[in-house]
């Protein structure tokens, strides 16, 4: 029984993320992560390499 809750707990983690992540993508957000990934996929040209997305900033 204890796995079971262990795993339901997992899987409801991992549902969050992967619905985040598409919503995300679906709102136009170029990088997920960046706070500015919304904004700054024109002047990176879409890249997320470390530095919030090259926004800049």
């Amino acid at each position: 029984m204890e796995n079971f809750i262990v795993i339901a707990v997992l899987v409801l983690i991992l549902g969050a993320a992967i619905g985040y992540v598409i919503k995300a993508k679906k709102s136009g957000k170029k990088c997920i992560g960046c706070p500015d990934g919304a904004t700054c996929g024109s002047k990176a040209g879409g890249s997320c390499n470390g530095s919030c997305c090259n926004c800049g900033k």
